[in-house]
């Protein structure tokens, strides 16, 4: 299906109905109660790749640290991998840390609201760049997520299989709410997420569907690991954090050389510290 085959009482039909189960079963976020920009950043910084369960329990204690950009900008590495210990894939505390040295160096300490100026930070893809500027500045931009993808396959592609975000795209066009767009993405998202327990997975059907590869044994899990042990204690030896990470030696060594690589740890003699 095309947006521009869709009807105008198609379209109010389709909001109606999204925005219903919206009106009933939205959840009481804390990232929705605000249009800060920095507050809406670091939420959808962490909600990339993370159940909305585990950012909940993080998300007030980061911003009880790190309050403003400023306060990121120059926070010890340290201490922000203590604060974002739990959340996983630590390279977007670093991203973090880096996009908040941007906005204060080059942009007066003000966050842009142009998805096509924020694309350009650190960390921040074209869907971020997108709820970004949706949730924080309320501009009807389009963009995706998996849950939004949900619906729109769940609703016009019913025999289909391989659909492409291509056909998709149009679609979310076509019916966004410009009115409302920070209001209407979190009707979608949740209307998405109740798809996926009710109706099983829409986006198995999608041709970008990939099933995530599993934690446990993973490099993610060594570097979690690591980076835990030389948070909780350091300066430690390589030998020390193998075998507080109790994993095999020459993963484990592995991943301190390329941790070291990315800046997240430093080699000092024959120790390691953040």
């Amino acid at each position: 299906m095309k947006g521009s085959s869709l009807t105008a009482s198609a379209v109010r039909s389709f909001r109606k109905k999204v925005y219903n189960h919206y009106s009933k079963y939205g959840r009481d976020l804390p990232w929705r109660r605000t249009r800060n920009p920095y507050r809406v950043l670091v939420s959808e910084i962490m909600l990339q790749q993370t159940q909305v369960e585990r950012v909940l329990a993080k998300y007030k204690e980061f911003l009880a640290a790190f309050p403003d950009f400023a306060a990121l900008a120059k926070a010890p590495l340290p201490k922000l991998l203590k604060v974002w210990q739990g959340m996983g894939y630590n390279r977007r505390a670093l991203a973090l840390k880096a996009l908040a040295q941007t906005v204060i160096n080059e942009h007066h300490g003000r966050l842009p609201s142009d998805p096509d100026e924020l694309v350009k930070f650190p960390g921040i893809g074209k869907y971020t760049a997108g709820a970004v500027a949706a949730f924080a500045f309320n501009k009807p931009v389009v963009f995706m997520d998996t849950n939004i993808r949900r619906v729109y396959i769940h609703h016009f592609f019913h025999d289909r299989e391989n659909i492409r975000d291509g056909e998709i795209v149009p679609l979310i066009e076509k019916t966004l709410d410009k009115a409302g767009p920070g209001k209407w993405y979190n009707a979608l998202m949740d209307y998405g997420s109740m798809l996926k327990k009710e109706q099983g997975n829409p986006n198995q059907r999608s041709a970008h569907y990939t099933r995530q590869s599993p934690f446990e044994n993973s490099n993610r899990q060594v570097r979690g690991r690591i980076l835990k042990a030389l948070v909780k204690e350091s300066p430690l030896t390589a030998i020390q954090i193998v075998k507080k990470v109790g994993m095999e030696p020459a993963r484990v060594k592995k991943n301190l050389t390329q941790l070291e690589r990315e800046g997240f740890i430093k080699k000092k003699g024959g120790t390691y510290v953040i």
